[in-house]
């Protein structure tokens, strides 16, 4: 059940539209019937609303179960990196078997070791205890940039390990610095990183979210 709340709420993050029983049911590879009969579970206790032939939208409980969900997940993600030595490309997994079964002392000690970070290793921002709704809206990606821009990397996509091995081994993480070169009609971006230029396809440069580098992105730390 937690894990369908997580995956309509990471749906919905920055748009007011309904999510669909289909796009929750790719997310999280089940049947459709499978997440229509979830569905009907969740509005049954209250939380999500159904739109009949549109989707659903998340209550404000079935909101801040989804937000702990995502809190433990993220806290989970930056101690498996920081402190056991987990790479950003493959704890994203590891995370999503262990967020169900942590106790909130486990959640509070976890926060306190690490600080009280307030994004994981991905630039995704961590909820705080309080599960207040936080601004989770992606913003722009490096594929809606032009051609001469300087950005800041703010969130990297961390569903696809591979995709994710591949941007550390060139320098690109949450704070990167880059400059877009060029911008190919074939959907090819090249950018310089550190002085050197990297050619990215538009299925990598979707993953990557990004600010104007002259602008400071508060909510993740980075000038």
């Amino acid at each position: 059940m937690e894990d369908y709340l997580k995956a309509i709420y990471e749906a919905q993050r920055g748009g007011a539209d309904p999510v669909s029983t289909s796009r929750v049911a790719a997310s999280l590879d089940v049947t459709a019937p499978t997440a229509t009969s979830m569905m009907e579970s969740l509005e049954e206790r209250g939380l999500v609303e159904r739109e009949k032939y549109k989707g659903v939208r998340l209550t404000t409980e079935g909101e801040t179960v989804a937000l702990e969900v995502v809190r433990h997940h993220r806290l989970l993600e930056t101690y498996l990196t920081e402190h056991l030595g987990y790479d950003w490309a493959t704890v994203h997994d590891e995370a999503d078997n262990l967020e169900h079964y942590i106790s909130e002392e486990f959640e509070r000690r976890v926060a306190d070791a690490l600080g009280d970070p307030t994004v994981d290793p991905h630039g995704d921002p961590i909820p705080d205890d309080s599960l207040e709704p936080v601004d989770d809206a992606p913003g722009r990606t490096l594929e809606d940039c032009g051609e001469g821009e300087r950005v800041v990397v703010q969130r990297v996509r961390d569903r696809d390990p591979d995709e994710l091995a591949y941007l550390d081994g060139a320098g690109i993480t949450p704070g990167t610095v880059l400059r877009v070169v060029e911008v190919a009609p074939i959907g090819m971006v090249t950018v310089e990183v550190d002085g050197e230029q990297l050619s990215l396809p538009d299925g990598v440069t979707a993953s990557i979210f990004v600010a104007a580098a002259e602008e400071r992105a508060d909510a993740n730390g980075v000038a």
